[in-house]
């Protein structure tokens, strides 16, 4: 059960990273990555999150376990396949949604869909990694438009 919801929440997540990088952004399209993308696997990972904390959904973490936020703590809360889905679907969801925003804002602030595609392939990859670089990329725009947002 755990690898058929880590390959189909994998397979949603790269489709809405298809239409971010890819196709036009029509505001179809945009919609489509924010609710059936980032919304439903926000989803997923709500029902699992209390599946496994109620105990309803076997093979979970234990819970008890837990001793504080020591590394060796987090590391027995990960131990299962149902904590690393769990935990995986949380980075998809989030590193989508960030995708999404850069987009957005990538647009909003006329920079190319050439100069958007490396920024958005390096969120894919690697969350944070994008989320920083396309910071320090839109700085000089967003300064000369006068607003942060």
């Amino acid at each position: 059960m755990w690898t058929a919801l880590f390959a189909a929440a994998n397979l949603l997540a790269l489709a809405g990273w298809i239409l971010l990088i890819f196709l036009p952004r029509r505001p179809v399209a945009l919609a489509a990555v924010l609710y059936l993308g980032t919304g439903l696997l926000s989803a997923v990972y709500a029902v699992l999150l209390v599946l496994l904390a109620t105990g309803l959904a076997g093979g979970g973490p234990d819970l008890a376990a837990l001793d504080g936020w020591s590394l060796q703590s987090i590391r027995a809360l990960f131990a299962s396949d149902a904590a690393l889905v769990l935990g995986w679907i949380h980075y998809l969801a989030f590193d989508l949604f960030v995708g999404l925003w850069i987009a957005r804002d990538a647009d909003a602030k006329r920079f190319s869909r050439l100069a958007q595609a490396p920024v958005l392939a390096a969120t894919f990859l690697a969350g944070p990694l994008g989320l920083f670089a396309w910071l320090a990329i839109r700085e000089r725009r967003a300064r000369a438009s006068g607003r942060w947002q």
